[in-house]
Protein backbone atom coordinates (compact mmCIF):
# COMPACT_ATOMS: atom_id res chain seq x y z
CA UNK A 1 0.00 0.00 0.00
CA UNK A 2 1.45 3.26 -1.09
CA UNK A 3 1.57 5.94 1.65
CA UNK A 4 2.49 9.23 2.13
CA UNK A 5 2.72 10.70 5.49
CA UNK A 6 3.43 14.61 6.05
CA UNK A 7 4.45 16.03 9.45
CA UNK A 8 5.86 18.97 10.81
CA UNK A 9 3.29 21.64 10.50
CA UNK A 10 2.12 23.91 12.88
CA UNK A 11 2.11 27.62 13.99
CA UNK A 12 4.81 30.01 13.49
CA UNK A 13 5.23 33.60 13.48
CA UNK A 14 5.77 35.85 10.53
CA UNK A 15 9.71 35.40 9.75
CA UNK A 16 10.18 31.99 11.16
CA UNK A 17 11.12 28.63 9.95
CA UNK A 18 9.56 25.15 9.25
CA UNK A 19 10.87 21.67 8.27
CA UNK A 20 8.30 19.66 6.54
CA UNK A 21 8.78 15.53 6.64
CA UNK A 22 7.13 13.59 3.89
CA UNK A 23 7.77 9.39 4.36
CA UNK A 24 7.10 7.43 2.01
CA UNK A 25 6.31 3.35 1.54
CA UNK A 26 5.07 1.31 -0.48
CA UNK A 27 6.44 1.99 -3.39
CA UNK A 28 10.14 2.40 -5.47
CA UNK A 29 11.53 5.97 -3.77
CA UNK A 30 14.53 6.52 -5.99
CA UNK A 31 11.66 6.22 -9.22
CA UNK A 32 8.81 8.67 -8.20
CA UNK A 33 9.05 12.29 -8.31
CA UNK A 34 8.11 13.72 -5.13
CA UNK A 35 6.21 17.58 -5.07
CA UNK A 36 4.79 19.58 -2.32
CA UNK A 37 2.37 21.14 -2.74
CA UNK A 38 0.14 23.87 -0.80
CA UNK A 39 -4.11 24.99 -0.90
CA UNK A 40 -5.24 27.58 0.97
CA UNK A 41 -8.86 28.46 2.21
CA UNK A 42 -10.83 29.18 -1.08
CA UNK A 43 -7.87 29.08 -3.59
CA UNK A 44 -6.31 25.95 -5.69
CA UNK A 45 -3.83 23.92 -4.84
CA UNK A 46 -0.51 25.44 -6.00
CA UNK A 47 2.72 23.44 -6.09
CA UNK A 48 5.50 24.44 -3.88
CA UNK A 49 8.33 22.27 -5.16
CA UNK A 50 9.01 19.11 -6.75
CA UNK A 51 12.51 16.52 -7.23
CA UNK A 52 12.28 15.17 -10.92
CA UNK A 53 14.44 11.75 -10.18
CA UNK A 54 15.19 11.29 -14.30
CA UNK A 55 17.14 14.52 -14.28
CA UNK A 56 17.79 15.15 -10.49
CA UNK A 57 16.59 18.74 -11.55
CA UNK A 58 14.45 20.71 -8.65
CA UNK A 59 11.92 23.09 -9.27
CA UNK A 60 10.13 25.95 -7.40
CA UNK A 61 7.21 28.38 -7.36
CA UNK A 62 8.44 31.91 -7.45
CA UNK A 63 6.72 32.52 -4.65
CA UNK A 64 9.13 30.59 -2.62
CA UNK A 65 11.66 30.49 -4.50
CA UNK A 66 14.62 31.78 -2.05
CA UNK A 67 13.39 30.43 1.01
CA UNK A 68 12.18 27.33 0.31
CA UNK A 69 14.15 24.38 0.22
CA UNK A 70 13.21 20.99 -1.08
CA UNK A 71 15.61 17.98 -0.46
CA UNK A 72 15.54 14.29 -0.54
CA UNK A 73 16.63 11.28 2.05
CA UNK A 74 16.81 8.35 -0.27
CA UNK A 75 18.02 5.62 3.06
CA UNK A 76 15.21 7.05 4.99
CA UNK A 77 12.33 7.17 2.33
CA UNK A 78 11.94 10.68 3.51
CA UNK A 79 11.70 14.28 1.63
CA UNK A 80 11.62 17.43 3.36
CA UNK A 81 10.70 20.99 2.84
CA UNK A 82 12.97 23.88 4.55
CA UNK A 83 10.74 26.99 5.02
CA UNK A 84 12.55 30.44 6.07
CA UNK A 85 11.24 33.76 6.24
CA UNK A 86 7.41 32.65 6.17
CA UNK A 87 5.45 34.97 6.28
CA UNK A 88 0.97 35.10 6.55
CA UNK A 89 0.76 34.18 2.67
CA UNK A 90 2.17 30.88 3.18
CA UNK A 91 -0.56 29.75 5.36
CA UNK A 92 -2.46 26.68 3.81
CA UNK A 93 -2.28 22.66 4.19
CA UNK A 94 0.72 21.40 2.68
CA UNK A 95 0.76 18.01 0.85
CA UNK A 96 3.59 16.06 -0.40
CA UNK A 97 2.69 13.88 -4.16
CA UNK A 98 4.70 11.08 -5.68
CA UNK A 99 4.42 9.70 -9.03
CA UNK A 100 6.70 8.34 -11.19
CA UNK A 101 6.16 10.59 -14.25
CA UNK A 102 7.48 14.20 -13.96
CA UNK A 103 4.97 16.58 -13.55
CA UNK A 104 6.93 18.48 -11.79
CA UNK A 105 4.28 21.55 -10.20
CA UNK A 106 1.62 20.06 -11.96
CA UNK A 107 -0.66 18.62 -9.30
CA UNK A 108 -1.09 15.80 -11.27
CA UNK A 109 0.45 13.39 -9.09
CA UNK A 110 -1.10 10.12 -9.22
CA UNK A 111 -0.11 9.55 -4.86
CA UNK A 112 -1.03 12.04 -2.26
CA UNK A 113 -0.66 12.44 1.34
CA UNK A 114 -2.91 13.72 3.98
CA UNK A 115 -1.49 17.19 4.57
CA UNK A 116 -0.55 19.52 6.83
CA UNK A 117 -1.35 22.32 8.41
CA UNK A 118 0.87 25.38 8.06
CA UNK A 119 -0.16 28.76 9.75
CA UNK A 120 1.64 31.86 9.58
CA UNK A 121 0.67 34.60 12.21
CA UNK A 122 1.09 38.09 11.36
Amino acid sequence: EVQLVESGGGLVQAGGSLRLSCAASGFTFDDHDIGWFRQAPGKEREGVASINRSDGFIYYADSVEGRFTISSDNAKNTVYLQMNSLGPEDTAIYYCAADPLGWGLTPMYDYWGQGTQVTVSS
